[in-house]
């Protein structure tokens, strides 16, 4: 008996400093005002940050803040420094979309076979979500064996997988592949080409009417320079295994008897060049979406009517060593990393660890990496429970009060709200350990 009473004085005594010690917690932390900047100028050695915090009140449903990726810098002037020859042209980030150099750049222009990018980015959709593999075998439409230009020779008789049908669509920019691919998924090229169309509306390619599914020239068959950055954009980010295609230059299919060479000559000559497409007739003239990566910034450089094969490639290249040469990417912290630590009211631990929700990489212009702010936003009032992944803050990077980068912050654990029982079981683990 005296036993239980011993035990239960023990228990009630820790149970009261456990109670007072929340409480003293919630204090502190309503404490904070709203808007208040501390401007100690942290910084962060590696990368020369410069932190400020604010905590703010962000009353919403669960806390949330959106992650949003904002402009690195102010809109690019259209005065062809670089002095193009070909018609229209720009130059993007992968990463961000943001325009690093533009000419003419929305002007509406015949695309030629670079229209498969669109092409190849449904067929990859349809890859990766398992709708088809690699191995099913696709077979040949009269439709498909009757296409002119730039083809295979596929035979109504014959089957080949989708592997060696991309392959052949990124190496060799095969009509009768990408035909025989569209009705495959499609079920006809007419609804393949509808299905382009919707895909071009949701990425906001405003300039952009597809009238076939491989850019054999047609009345009404347009888009823009900015709009094949857009879709090669999407291909490149969303599915990097496209590359393992876009990346050959030399290749075969049907047991090696019918050879692969690149149409696009600078994954043999650019270094980093990781694709993407190339494309000409009469009327387009000389088209290229042309991407690579160096040193972890990758880039998107697309020419337009250029009067030349030479040509296209050459400012491509102009393009793309503009980018690099002017421009970086800076990583300030990898997904899951601890950023900054919260209070957390009435729960069974008074604090959290809030980590990054995404890998926080800055586009920045080279020379500014040391000008680049830090600025911290955290929910005030934050009460248990608490979900691991919950938004309960947001990090933003800026240069000269001009945001770059914003990314959310969130829970790296589960909080519990506090209860009796949780709070004696708790105590009886910690007294248990303390014993022991």
């Amino acid at each position: 008996m005296n036993k239980k009473i011993i035990l239960f004085f023990i228990t009630f005594i820790l149970l009261l400093s456990t109670i007072c010690f929340a409480a003293d917690s919630v204090y502190v932390w309503s404490s904070i005002t709203s808007n208040s900047t501390n401007n100690s100028s942290i910084s962060n050695n590696s990368n020369n940050i410069t932190t400020n915090t604010a905590c703010n009140s962000l009353n919403s449903i669960n806390n949330e803040i959106p992650t949003k990726v904002l402009k690195t810098s102010a809109p690019v002037s259209d005065d062809n420094s670089l002095k193009l020859e070909s018609g229209s042209a720009v130059l993007i980030d992968e990463s961000t979309g943001n325009v690093l150099y533009s000419h003419n750049a929305h002007e509406k222009l015949r695309p030629a076979s670079v229209t498969k990018v669109m092409s190849l980015l449904l067929i990859m959709e349809a890859v990766d979500s398992g709708k088809i593999s690699l191995e099913d075998r696709v077979p040949c439409s009269e439709k498909a064996h009757s296409m002119g230009g730039s083809q295979i020779w596929l035979d109504t008789t014959e089957t080949l997988t989708v592997n060696d049908m991309i392959k052949s669509m990124c190496v060799v920019s095969a009509n009768d592949c990408t035909v025989a691919m569209a009705e495959f998924i499609g079920g006809s090229e007419d609804n393949f080409v509808q299905m382009m169309n919707q895909k071009a509306k949701e990425l906001g390619m405003n300039d952009t009417t597809f009238k076939n599914c491989h850019g054999i020239d047609e009345d009404g068959h347009l888009t823009s320079a900015y709009d094949i950055a857009l879709m090669s954009k999407e291909l490149l980010h969303n599915h990097p295994k496209i590359k393992d295609y876009t990346t050959i230059w030399m290749d075969s299919i049907r047991d090696g008897k019918s050879q692969l060479v690149n149409t696009n000559k600078l994954i043999r000559n650019y270094n980093g060049a990781t694709g993407l497409k190339t494309g000409s007739t009469s009327l387009a003239l000389y088209n290229l979406s042309a991407s690579a990566t160096r040193d972890n910034l990758s880039l998107i450089a697309v020419i337009m009517k250029s009067p030349s094969t030479k040509i296209r490639f050459s400012e491509a290249t102009k393009l793309l060593d503009y980018g690099f040469a002017n421009y970086s990417t800076k990583s300030y912290g990898k997904k899951n990393d601890i950023i900054t630590t919260a209070k957390v009211n009435k729960g069974i631990s008074s604090e959290i660890n809030l980590v990054l929700e995404n890998n926080a990489d800055v586009l920045i212009k080279k020379g500014t990496e040391s000008n680049i702010e830090q600025n911290l936003t955290i929910n005030e009032n934050i009460q248990a429970p608490v979900k691991k992944g919950d938004i309960l803050g947001k990090v933003n990077y800026a240069l000269n009060n001009e945001n770059l980068l914003e990314i959310n912050l969130i829970a790296d654990t589960n909080i519990n709200k506090s209860s009796f029982w949780n709070l004696t079981t708790s105590l009886y683990c910690k007294w248990f350990n303390m014993i022991r």
